[in-house]
């Protein structure tokens, strides 16, 4: 079982929005993720990535995580890394992930540099983000790339423009499900919804497709919208009912099994181990 990282939902932030920066705390998000890439302009990425640690302080100052993403370009993400890099920043998206060696690179680099700021070895994690058709044959080698990878999710606008198809659920859940497999063969967690991240006019929609990506196994997500936020926190987090059921399963299959039952009946299912653990799994997300 895939050990559940924290974050029913990611909130994406302009690095360089200080109104933005400012009320993220009343956002209700898990976490937000400070963005130095496609949302700031070149001519801006140099002030923005200075003022980063400040920026993270702020919208962390309820409690919830700061993550960045940095710039896909090598040249840039080093200069990113070397700002970033720090005690404030739990985690780092790697925007479109090619291969397991780009991984590496990213890792080696935060290596050196938690070594220079006397860090924690280990202590930032990483994020692939998985944007084109090439990187979907390479998703094991990436998922098992490094120690520090601990999620994978899909840019879905950048992967569909890159196949040819609309980024519509219909059109997503295949490469979805490819990429949920590779992380839980990996032991890493999948993030993500089988949906356009930029389209947050309807709620509804947005909402089926949560619920969706719940249902075939993603954990959480990261999203563009404030409304969003409130909607995979709810989807992401068992309710009051299947709570009470799960306890309930479980209960039942303990007392059947010390009677030497491996399998029995509740609430007119069968119910075996997997059906037992699949209870346990959801019982643990309240822990997050």
């Amino acid at each position: 079982m895939t050990k559940l990282i924290p974050w029913r939902s990611l909130l994406f932030l302009p690095a360089n929005n200080q109104k933005f920066i400012d009320k993220a705390h009343t956002r209700e998000a898990d976490g937000y993720i400070l963005d130095l890439e496609d949302s700031i302009p070149m001519a801006h990425k140099e002030t923005t990535r200075a003022n980063l640690i400040a920026a993270a302080k702020v919208v962390a100052k309820k409690g919830a995580d700061t993550l960045v993403r940095i710039n896909a370009s090598l040249r840039l993400a080093i200069r990113d890394l070397e700002a970033v890099v720090d005690p404030q920043i739990c985690a780092i998206i790697i925007p479109k992930v090619s291969s397991a060696a780009h991984i590496q690179l990213i890792a080696q680099s935060i290596d050196e540099i938690e070594q220079e700021k006397q860090m924690p070895q280990g202590y930032t994690r990483l994020i692939a983000q998985i944007e084109h058709v090439d990187a979907m044959s390479k998703l094991d080698e990436i998922a098992t790339s490094s120690p520090r990878l601990m999620a994978m999710t899909m840019g879905t606008e950048d992967l569909s423009l890159s196949i040819g198809m609309e980024p519509t659920t219909e059109a997503l859940i295949g490469p979805c499900q490819q990429l949920i497999m590779a992380c839980r063969r990996a032991n890493i967690t999948p993030m993500g919804f089988p949906a356009s991240i930029a389209d947050f006019s309807d709620p509804t929609q947005f909402q089926v497709a949560a619920e969706l990506a719940n249902k075939i196994g993603f954990s959480g997500a990261p999203c563009v919208h404030p409304m969003q936020v409130k909607i995979l926190n709810q989807v992401f987090m068992p309710t009051e009912e299947q709570v009470k059921q799960a306890n309930e399963l479980i209960q039942s299959f303990q007392q059947q099994y010390e009677q030497g039952t491996g399998a029995t009946n509740f609430a007119n299912k069968m119910i075996d181990l997997p059906v037992v653990q699949r209870a346990e799994n959801l019982l643990k997300r309240l822990n997050r």
